[in-house]
């Protein structure tokens, strides 16, 4: 533990809970709710013309910034298996049919990125 984390909980403070959400998320009243029960929601902004349910006090932090370049990095392996793994449209039918094969595209997109990985110069 950091000495940071441990003066903080010395003097009563708590790691803060997150969570994050899709776009179902984004409405007002499911952020009031997650911050009411002290819950930082990390859901993306929006950021056009229309307003938006997370303001400054969630995204002024660093880890706004972490989360959603988490968030990047899941939906490329869900757009990768659902363009390459032929997931958009399954052939099978049933929970373990597709989970199967959920689980070997998955398979699949971890051996092509052990492949990159171990092409690239050191």
């Amino acid at each position: 533990m950091s000495e940071r984390r441990a003066r903080r909980q010395a003097r009563g403070h708590r790691q803060g809970l997150l969570a994050l959400g899709e776009a179902g998320g984004r409405r007002q009243a499911a952020v009031d709710g997650l911050r009411g029960l002290a819950v930082t929601p990390h859901v993306a902004q929006n950021t056009t013309k229309r307003s938006s349910a997370i303001d400054g006090r969630t995204t002024r932090h660093a880890g706004y910034l972490v989360s959603q370049c988490e968030r990047k990095r899941i939906e490329e392996i869900f757009g990768w298996l659902k363009m390459i793994g032929l997931l958009r449209k399954t052939r099978h039918r049933g929970v373990g049919r597709v989970g199967w094969m959920f689980v070997f595209g998955l398979a699949v997109y971890n051996l092509v990125r052990m492949r990159n990985l171990a092409a690239q110069p050191a």
